[in-house]
């Protein structure tokens, strides 16, 4: 009997007879699903990229406004008349064999260490750390006149720093390479203490913010040397040439105006470093046999100042004061008793009854 109906069609669910056929793309279905797949990997290629740029220039932003990106500026646009120099004697250093091996250097190598700019008031970079290759690079432009020396590489300082900061960040390169004399540093601080950005007018003050990564053995040095430039002035001719402990022995007996005048005069008419040195070994002898030979109280007649350590010592008629980070009134009164007996015990003036 047939399958088929009366109509001729066949059953709905006969099964089919014969292989099913295999359907392939043809020659522009495969270019149509190639072009696809690459369409799909470059455009996740391109948001993985975008993706990368965003991150690239959130990390760029953030190192240009912590200061640790540099830049290319010309010598002609930074200026050098904010900040006074940690350095005495400028001239001499420009001239000097130091500048002229640095030259060379830079010469054959480049430069290689940045210097570090801020912006100034007048919209000119103002130079805050690197003099030395700043001199030495405007030398050579102006020796050469090539222009692979017109620019210098530098890093700008961000924001808006404080002026103290400035001072510090100009002093610690060559405080580290213990390239500064104690008469050098103690110059800065009294410079600073002149400056009218700045909150702090004792000088000696301004030694532990300026030099805070030094011992304190070498900020007392520097106190030292404070007093010894205030105290002597323009007769110190040359201040560089202060030996370390000579300096601060001198400073350290020198109990009056009346024997700071005499020694400026005597300072005054040095013409040489070498005899600068001798008056003021001289002095210094003459002061250590006149305190051993005789021993007697030196009527006080005006106001002296010195350190001790940390400790300020203030002396004028009827008083002496005393100046220190130290909380005087955490130490028990029986100890302040003690120590001020001892202090009047020690200079012969006498023991307090108890």
């Amino acid at each position: 009997m047939s399958s088929k109906n009366k109509f001729g069609f066949e059953p709905l669910d006969a099964k089919p007879t014969g292989a099913r056929r295999e359907r392939s793309p043809g020659p522009m279905g495969a270019a149509v699903r190639d072009v696809a797949e690459s369409l799909q990997e470059t455009t996740e290629a391109k948001v993985a990229q975008r993706r990368q740029n965003a991150e690239d220039a959130k990390a760029f932003r953030a190192a240009q406004e912590e200061g640790r990106v540099l830049v290319q500026l010309a010598l002609g646009d930074i200026a050098t008349d904010d900040l006074p120099r940690d350095r005495l004697e400028l001239e001499a250093v420009a001239a000097s064999d130091e500048m002229e091996e640095l030259k060379a250097s830079i010469r054959e190598r480049g430069q290689k260490e940045p210097v570090e700019v801020y912006p100034g008031p007048d919209g000119r970079y103002q130079l805050k750390k690197g003099w030395r290759r700043f001199t030495a690079l405007s030398q050579l432009l102006s020796e050469t006149g090539e222009q692979d020396f017109a620019t210098i590489v530098a890093r700008v300082e961000p924001g808006q720093s404080d002026r103290i900061s400035r001072y510090v960040d100009m002093v610690e390169e060559n405080v580290v390479r213990e390239d500064l004399t104690f008469a050098e540093m103690a110059q800065v601080a009294i410079t600073a203490a002149q400056d009218d950005g700045i909150d702090e007018t004792d000088p000696a003050q301004l030694v532990n913010r300026l030099y805070g990564a030094l011992h304190k053995t070498k900020r007392s040095y520097i106190r030292n040397f404070v007093f010894l430039l205030t105290t002597l002035g323009d007769s110190l001719k040359w201040p560089k040439a202060v030996a370390r402990n000579l300096g601060v022995d001198v400073a350290r007996v020198i109990g009056s105006e009346e024997k700071a005048a005499e020694l400026r005069t005597q300072l005054a008419e040095c013409s040489t470093p070498e005899a600068q040195s001798r008056v003021l070994s001289g002095f210094l002898e003459s002061e250590k046999r006149g305190r051993t030979a005789t021993p007697k109280t030196v009527p006080a007649k005006q106001k002296f100042e010195f350190f001790v350590g940390k400790t300020k010592v203030t002396a004028r008629q009827g008083e002496c004061r005393l100046v220190s980070e130290r909380d005087f009134a955490n130490i028990p009164k029986d100890r302040l008793e003690d120590a001020v007996r001892a202090f009047e015990e020690a200079l012969g003036l006498g023991v307090t009854a108890r």
